[in-house]
């Protein structure tokens, strides 16, 4: 195999898809040092389809996340939505933005604590010049939990608990209809008690508005709890990603696999060793050779792939609906 790319595959699925990365490269260049952030992903966003996207810090999850709303322009590749490749200008971004939202993991540094909820809620909806505010600030609130809306219009983020303020946060991005909500890390910053009552509700817009989420985290049990289908990411690439239930319970991939060890009912813990490399010096070969279990143990010296789990880059996987995984091994012993 090489690290050639066939054309991106037609996802094929009973969902429209509404927003997809195809081939999508994002490099940042500091001192000289070319960083690979996204290294080459497709990822397709169905019609009222939660995806999650599950990887370490540092994976280039956030960079994906970010191109996909706009806020960066990839280095090569497209960001589609509705099928139309996205336009950097002005005001075709602005129009973008009501379609695809973005809800950040901490609503005290999203939200101006000298704003109000109502003025928070509102920003939005005047900056595009939508008509009836007080009526879309109020649906919005009741949208996202927050009944009735009266009890939190003038009141400040320090007077909010954290779950309030991160549904202040998901009114905010409803109030203007969006179709996708792009969310990075949502319950990250809430306590325990808090974070399956914002899952739910993210749950409840899906089946009552039709709305899709990308959901960017760490946490594979957040991931089980929530998504249709799951990405897992490693150094800039999905390296597995397909249906929640399958990859969850039978992942394919040494790094999902290890991933999955931290779970309190898993039962075997993997200890990687190691971070992961630098975006500007990826290793040849599998790239999560140099910390790989399977590699480690012998396994795929067994099964007659360790050389090119070494020295042969993997091919790009497509954003295909099924289960698949970049891996040697799991491509040996089926």
């Amino acid at each position: 195999m090489t690290e050639t790319q066939a054309p991106a595959e037609e996802v094929t699925t009973a969902r429209r898809t509404l927003l997809e990365a195809r081939d999508l490269h994002v490099e940042f260049t500091s001192r000289g040092r070319r960083a690979r952030a996204v290294d080459g992903v497709n990822l397709a966003v169905g019609e009222g389809e939660i995806v999650a996207l599950v990887g370490e810090s540092g994976c280039g999850k956030t960079t994906l996340a970010r191109t996909l709303l706009g806020l960066e322009k990839p280095t090569s590749g497209t960001v589609r939505y509705g099928g139309e490749p996205l336009k950097y200008t002005s005001r075709a971004l602005k129009e973008y933005r009501r379609q695809v939202q973005l809800v950040l993991q901490d609503p005290m540094g999203s939200l101006n604590p000298r704003h109000t909820v109502y003025e928070a809620v509102a920003e939005g909806p005047r900056i595009h010049g939508l008509p009836d505010e007080a009526d879309v600030v109020n649906t919005a609130l009741g949208r996202a939990g927050l009944r009735p809306p009266e009890r939190f219009l003038l009141r400040y983020p320090h007077e909010l608990s954290g779950g309030q303020r991160q549904r202040v946060v998901i009114a905010g991005a409803l109030a203007l209809d969006p179709k996708v909500l792009i969310a990075d890390e949502p319950v990250a910053s809430l306590d325990a008690s808090v974070r399956g009552e914002i899952l739910a509700l993210l749950l409840r817009l899906r089946d009552e508005l039709g709305l899709s989420a990308l959901v960017v985290t760490h946490d594979l049990g957040l991931a089980w709890n929530i998504a249709d289908r799951v990405a897992v990411m490693y150094l800039g690439r999905v390296v597995e990603s397909g249906p929640v239930e399958q990859v969850l319970t039978a992942p394919r991939h040494p790094y999902t696999q290890a991933l999955l060890s931290v779970l309190p009912e898993s039962p075997e813990r993997v200890v990687l060793t190691g971070e992961p490399p630098d975006p500007t010096r990826i290793p040849g070969g599998c790239r999560f050779h140099a910390r790989c279990q399977v590699l480690a143990s012998g396994k795929a010296a067994e099964a007659g792939v360790d050389g090119r789990c070494r020295n042969e880059p993997l091919n790009i996987l497509p954003a295909a609906t099924g289960a698949q995984a970049a891996c040697y091994y799991a491509e040996a012993t089926g």
